[in-house]
């Protein structure tokens, strides 16, 4: 199997606590990598490990077959890795559209991103009807566009998604998941951290469960999805 992601014995510590322990998780190319917990089972601190963002305390990160641990953000943008973070973090004093052009700042080439931004209105229409408007005015649903749009700006091949569901009416939480399965069948990896379980299930090639900072469970979603241990991860928190 080709790999997108993989951590080897992964550790993350804030000071004296450890937030994640030992974790394993390999991500295949071209697929979705659900990552599952409960509220504070180290979901968050994985990913922002892989993205460079937070200090790594031990074990290995390796993308697309590349040893990138300890990396500086900027070295896992150029990568091929993208985040979309929980809580969207859109520049809410921006435009729709200078909220695009500072992520297509990381391109260095000024055609490409031009195109990329219209590719991204083309793919949210919503933001090219919103684009003169202030990031901070758009709903939640919109916000959550933007921000995976704001990430496809740099062409990952592996996206980063943090809870794209949090907070957000159903019928854009649809809208959201059918992005997930169109990147996917265009060949971007996704390593998608989500609490609804049953959403991310139905999306996910594979998944793994974290309790308390270390794996739980991991498979096929379709073994997960009545595996009492996915049921006892989400308790234990």
């Amino acid at each position: 199997m080709q790999t997108a992601l993989a951590l080897r014995g992964l550790d993350v510590r804030y000071g004296p606590v450890q937030a994640v322990r030992g974790v394993d998780l390999t991500a295949a190319r071209g697929g979705v990598t659900a990552l599952l917990g409960a509220n504070g089972a180290g979901k968050t601190s994985t990913v922002m490990a892989v993205a460079g963002a937070r200090r790594i305390a031990g074990g290995s990160v390796f993308i697309f077959g590349r040893d990138m641990t300890g990396a500086t953000p900027d070295a896992i943008v150029r990568a091929g890795v993208a985040i979309s973070p929980e809580g969207r973090r859109v520049f809410s004093a921006l435009s729709v559209e200078d909220n695009l052009t500072l992520a297509g700042s990381v391109v260095g080439d000024a055609a490409t991103a031009l195109a990329r931004k219209a590719a991204m209105m083309e793919r949210f229409p919503i933001l090219g009807e919103r684009r003169k408007q202030l990031a901070g005015l758009l709903s939640g649903g919109e916000q959550q566009m933007l921000a995976v749009a704001r990430a496809l700006m740099s062409g990952p091949r592996l996206l980063l998604m943090d809870e794209p569901s949090l907070g957000l009416a159903p019928q854009m939480v649809d809208r959201i998941f059918g992005i997930i399965e169109e990147l996917r069948d265009e060949g971007i990896s996704i390593l998608l951290v989500e609490q609804n379980a049953a959403l991310a299930l139905d999306v996910a090639d594979h998944a793994v469960v974290l309790a308390n900072g270390v794996v739980a469970a991991a498979g096929p979603p379709q073994d997960l999805k009545s595996d009492k241990l996915l049921q006892a991860a989400y308790l234990a928190a």
